[in-house]
């Protein structure tokens, strides 16, 4: 059966605030200047999905959000990419969407999240049917889905049967156990995202190509990301190192989940993993050139230029 769409993302939705220039340590009450700011599209899920369909892939989003001006503002830099989010579901009780601050202390930052509505979505706010007309299922955020991460394993088995396939980046675990569901979720996922920190947390090892040598005797395909050094991949017994592009960063934040979009549209295509991952370095660079996850994206023709350029 065809499929309408290529990826379909559930997942969380906030806006980042970005505040620049900020000293590391800060003085309790006490006004402190920031040299600049940004309001931008924030959060795994959403990045990866704007970025996805930014790159010519269709795209379906489910989330849920509040009743508010902030998750109006997220839905709209979503639409705007034409990701299709007929799905989308409001929250009732006046539970508001969640948001994110990011305090940047030059190459380090402190990140401040309120979860809002990423703590309340439920299995029941999930269309399986409107999912399984995708051809791939991706999952961000793991830890920060609290109330839907028991009903997961259910949600990936269901969607496997109806030939979906399906990768995951659980980032990171706020509260540090790296618990159930991943387990059972790294069994059934053909595509597993993680960056070094997360893998070494994952599997115990202190070295990060041993950490992805334990997880691709799990998972049919892993690609790690290495920040500044590229990614890792492996496939079976097959392994490559794949070299960053080489950029003058303005702003990390959302690099992986880039790399996460750049990664999955090239393996969408039947490319070989080391292509794929080498798109999804180039993809990761191009986030970097603008503050937040998103804005090196809402310019076609910037992103194509800096993409055609980079090969």
């Amino acid at each position: 059966m065809r499929k309408r769409l290529d990826v379909a993302i559930a997942g969380e939705i906030n806006l980042d605030l970005i505040l620049y220039g900020l000293p590391e340590k800060m003085p309790v009450e006490h006004e402190i200047l920031a040299s600049d700011f940004r309001l931008t599209l924030g959060s795994s899920s959403a990045i990866l999905a704007h970025n996805l369909a930014a790159l010519g892939v269709s795209v379906g989003f489910i989330t849920l959000l509040g009743k508010d001006a902030l998750g109006a503002m997220a839905l709209d830099r979503l639409a705007e990419k034409g990701v299709d989010l007929s799905k989308v579901k409001h929250a009732s009780g006046g539970v508001s969407t969640g948001v994110s601050v990011l305090l940047n202390h030059a190459s380090k930052r402190h990140i401040l999240t309120y979860p809002g509505t990423m703590f309340e979505m439920v299995v029941g706010d999930l269309d399986l049917d409107y999912l399984a007309t995708s051809r791939h299922f991706h999952l961000s955020s793991l830890f920060l889905h609290r109330a839907l991460k028991a009903h997961l394993p259910g949600v990936f088995r269901q969607l496997k049967a109806r030939g979906l396939t399906l990768s995951l980046d659980t980032n990171d675990d706020p509260e540090g156990h790296w618990g159930s569901p991943l387990d059972e979720l790294l069994e059934m996922v053909d595509i597993f995202l993680p960056n070094e920190d997360e893998a070494r947390q994952i599997t115990g090892e202190s070295d990060p190509e041993a950490a992805l040598t334990a997880l691709a005797a799990r998972v049919p395909l892993v690609a790690m990301k290495c920040g500044s050094r590229g990614a890792l991949v492996q496939k079976g017994t097959q392994r490559w190192a794949v070299p960053a592009t080489p950029v003058a960063p303005v702003d990390t934040i959302g690099a992986g989940d880039s790399f996460n979009a750049g990664f999955l549209a090239t393996w969408l295509r039947g490319e070989a993993p080391d292509v794929c991952a080498a798109f999804g370095n180039r993809v990761a660079a191009l986030s970097t050139l603008c503050p937040g996850g998103t804005e090196s994206f809402r310019d076609p023709g910037f992103m194509n230029s800096f993409l055609l350029r980079s090969q």
